[in-house]
């Protein structure tokens, strides 16, 4: 029986559907990939899924008592919220049918484990902080259908690698959205495509069940015969209809109910090539490239970088032309510091980098920071021009622009008004007419689909000139770079041969703590020195500790005074005894408090 059923759903927005009469079953215990182009409507299926939407048409069945939990793609409507992030994780437990302690226990490990700071206030956080809580709340609430949009973004390896463990141990039915190729093949035990309003499912038959590489594997090689027969079909049916669009210009010689058929059978034919939904178009990625560059191109000699604690620690290197470099660590384990020191955006506290001759750089940042929110797309690749030069060529920039999957009407859009995925397209469009033979890339596959990434793989495969690019995206960095620097959050950067993969074989063997402390202990030294911090549950206690030794101390000095009474030794002997055991009891617990208050405050420091 299924947990969950879509049954002939149909949604729209302006004029065409997003959904259309599209069906759907979710089992339990199924790990469903839900994929297809940006913007074809794949978040807009989980908010119907989850019932956050109502569809146009369609009915939507939740199995008695099953409980849908939703990770949204976009949480920075959460810049108003003033509530602390336990506080936003602890409303994921509320309903569970456990003991109050069970689900304070599961908050704070949930807390503990995405490297959350239980007592900041979400509406400080950045974007992918937020994420970060909303993924907690999702995971705390236990859910039956877990919902995750694009969970994989903001995430280090660590982190992914951890969700990974967590969605496989989950007894309830997954499914998510993502572009990340590692995580779908780790994860997926079915894909669902989402493709000009049709959902198509794509299931491991009974060889390769289990297998993830191969349900994906198998999804791209049908994938690729279907598309093929689609081709096929509609090259006969048009044939077919200008033929007969042919015989209608040549006249009808007589009125006879055959032909008067004929001529409706045309009009239908007509109404279903224009009802016809063609396939989105893919990117066609040019770079312009510029001068070549000299043999050296970044000398960097003990370079170090502290804010509080060290980022980068007395680190040396040599970067030649056509290396192709990918740069792994922990988040805030300085891997945007390191790269903005190689450019010369930021000077290093000590050491050198000495850049190369005739190197031009394009920086692609993780921000988004080079892109004006208030200037329109042409705008913001033409700099007020008509024409841009893109692979030693002249373009219009709206041309140059569809390139990219923004046709006109889009392209007259302003910035803020883009997706993710289209900030990311816009961005990369503008990069590649700057001349360059040095690519920098921050983070540049959050949020874009699987086919332009392995479009942009193929270009900077062919790139003549020196890349450097931070990523999480394993499957990018397997493919692209041919050397890696990992940085491990205390500052230290160790350079590698080959991709992700390499890097994996490499590494130094985990310490005695086993596989399962390393990550957490590398996220720790990237977020802070010293000891580790309180637990929200042990802040709490520690704020309680004066009060209580105030408590204790009175009742002692109580004690000490009824004793300490001439007419105490002529009660009760056994009122005596009781009183004097009350007493030691609490002078070990004074003892035991003042021992834990100093054990607290060494690491709340």
């Amino acid at each position: 029986m299924p947990l969950l059923t879509l049954d002939h759903v149909s949604t729209a927005f302006g004029h065409v559907p997003l959904l259309d009469d599209s069906s759907l079953q979710i089992e339990a215990g199924e790990r469903i990939a839900v994929v297809g182009r940006n913007g074809t409507g794949k978040s807009t299926l989980l908010k119907i899924i989850a019932s956050d939407l109502e569809p146009d048409a369609g009915t939507v069945w939740r199995g008695p008592g099953v409980k849908v939990s939703r990770l949204p793609q976009d949480v920075l409507d959460a810049s108003a919220d003033t509530r602390t992030v336990h506080e936003v994780v602890a409303e994921g437990v509320h309903g569970l049918d456990e003991e109050e302690w069970e689900r304070a226990q599961r908050v704070d490990q949930i807390i503990d484990r995405l490297d959350l700071d239980a007592r900041a206030r979400v509406d400080r956080l950045s974007g992918g902080w937020r994420r970060r809580v909303w993924l907690a709340r999702a995971l705390a609430s236990q859910p039956d259908v877990l919902l995750l949009d694009e969970p994989t973004n903001h995430l280090d390896i660590d982190a992914i690698t951890w969700l990974e463990d967590v969605i496989d141990k989950h007894s309830g039915a997954v499914v998510f959205v993502t572009h990340d190729r590692a995580f779908l093949q780790r994860v997926a035990t079915r894909l669902v495509e989402l493709d000009r309003g049709h959902l198509t499912s794509y299931a491991a038959d009974a060889t390769t069940k289990g297998s993830a590489v191969s349900v994906y594997d198998d999804y791209l090689r049908r994938k690729e015969e279907a598309l093929a027969i689609a081709a096929v079909a509609h090259e006969k049916f048009d044939k077919r209809l200008a033929q007969e669009e042919i015989w209608l210009r040549q006249g009808i010689k007589a009125r006879r109910t055959r032909d008067e058929g004929r001529v409706k059978s045309l009009m239908a034919m007509r109404a279903e090539r224009s009802a016809r939904r063609q396939a989105i178009g893919s990117v066609r990625l040019t770079m312009e490239s510029g001068e070549r560059s000299g043999k050296l191109v970044f000398d960097v000699k003990h370079i170090s970088k502290a804010y509080q604690r060290p980022v980068v620690s007395d680190f040396s290197t040599r970067i030649l032309r056509g290396d192709r470099i990918g740069v792994l660590g922990p988040n805030g384990a300085g891997k945007t510091t390191l790269l903005k020191m190689l450019v010369g955006e930021l000077p290093p506290d000590s050491g050198t980098v000495d850049i190369g001759t005739n190197v031009q750089i394009a920086y692609y940042d993780q921000q988004r920071e080079q892109l004006d929110p208030e200037r329109t797309v042409v705008d913001t690749v033409g700099d007020g021009n008509d024409i841009v030069t893109v692979g030693g060529r002249s373009r219009h920039v709206h041309g140059y622009l569809e390139d990219f999957l923004f046709p006109a009407a889009r392209a007259r859009s302003k910035v803020k008004a883009l997706s993710g995925g289209e900030r990311n397209r816009l961005l990369m469009a503008r990069l590649f007419t700057r001349p360059a033979n040095v690519l920098v890339l921050d983070e540049p596959t959050n949020d874009l689909d699987i086919e332009t990434l392995e479009l942009l793989e193929a270009q900077l495969a062919e790139f003549d000139g020196t890349v450097l690019l931070v990523s999480h995206d394993r499957a990018f960095l397997n493919n692209v770079v041919t050397s890696t620097l990992s940085c491990d959050g205390t500052g230290a950067v160790t350079e590698y041969v080959g991709g992700y993969d390499d890097w994996l074989r490499q590494r130094p063997a985990p310490t005695t703590e086993g596989p399962t402390k390393a990550p957490k202990t590398a996220r720790r030294a990237a977020a802070q020195t010293g000891p580790r911090r309180l637990s929200f549950n042990e802040q709490r206690e520690f704020d309680g500790l004066p009060d209580r030794l105030d408590g204790l101390e009175r009742r002692i000095a109580s004690l000490e005074a009824e004793i300490a009474d001439p007419e105490f030794y002529r009660k009760d002997p056994g009122q005596i005894h009781a009183t004097l055991e009350q007493l030691e009891q609490e002078r070990a617990a004074l003892t035991d408090t003042y021992a834990r208050w100093d054990a607290l405050d060494s690491r709340a420091r």
